[in-house]
């Protein structure tokens, strides 16, 4: 499917999930310009992908993800012009974007610190099983930029409500793992070093389950983010209906009948 240059890459053909791990530990899996653009190019070609039906992001190391590097990417946007910034900007929100748009589930599992980009990557994921040392922050206004970056004035105040989303997205404030699962930020939260088992258990559930259901589920919640209620309504009854006729409606059925586990497409 791809080579990528800047993470490493696993799918298991048995269960269907592939996993993407950030692999620079000694930079706490800061991102690159490469790494950004390999990740967006590696979501679309992972939604297309056939043999993948969940996909895993997670790093290696104490960290997740801490954002753009210092060095790598902070230091030579200072070189840049207006449209230069513009295109690593627009690049920026297009790996959120196809996060969004991959049509498999996409689970975080959170290793360690995430900070900044790497927060925002972890808010675009469906789901977030973090360590206890993964703290997080969105840490965009204690460098002078908008805590409205990639999306996350978007996808947060969806998650974790207004005036929490604004809290953190003002301040730039860290909270522990906890308290990202209090706020919903999280959907658990586990002991170091078991996130990635944790999430790659998820994952297989996920996988063994009606990959087109759910792949319109994620689609739903996305689209009706902008409907009214008679808009969503109507949208889910013809969606519905449509899978109704699907095969893997009859074989959940069937299954049911004879007493054993389905066997989705």
């Amino acid at each position: 499917m791809f080579d990528p240059d800047s993470f490493d890459y696993v799918l298991d053909t048995e269960t269907g999930v592939a996993t993407v791990t950030l692999n620079r530990p000694e930079r706490l899996n800061a991102l690159t310009f490469e790494v950004y653009d390999e990740l967006r190019r590696a979501f679309y070609a992972l939604s297309d992908e056939d043999d993948v039906r969940v996909v895993i992001i997670t790093g290696t190391g104490r960290g997740f993800c801490t954002g753009g590097d210092v060095e790598d990417i902070i230091g030579r946007l200072f070189e840049r012009d207006m449209r230069g910034l513009l295109e690593f900007t627009r690049m920026t929100c297009d790996l959120i974007l196809a996060m969004r748009r991959c049509r498999k589930p996409v689970i975080g599992a959170l290793n360690g610190t995430v900070a900044g980009a790497g927060a925002v990557i972890a808010t675009a994921c469906d789901m977030r099983i973090a360590a206890e040392s993964a703290k997080i922050a969105y840490l965009f206004t204690r460098v002078g930029l908008s805590g409205a970056d990639m999306g996350a004035a978007w996808m947060l105040p969806r998650i974790v409500g207004l005036g929490k989303a604004s809290e953190l997205l003002m301040t730039g404030d860290f909270i522990s793992a906890g308290e990202a699962h209090r706020i919903g930020l999280y959907n658990r939260v586990v002991v170091d070093g078991e996130a990635l088992s944790a999430a790659t258990e998820l994952a297989c559930k996920l996988a063994q389950g009606p990959s087109f259901a759910l792949e319109i589920t994620k689609d739903s919640l996305n689209r009706e983010a902008s409907m009214d209620l008679a808009s969503a309504l109507e949208a889910e009854a013809q969606i519905q209906a449509a899978l109704m006729l699907h095969p893997d409606f009859r074989e959940s059925y069937d299954a049911f009948v004879e007493k054993r586990d389905p066997n989705f497409l």
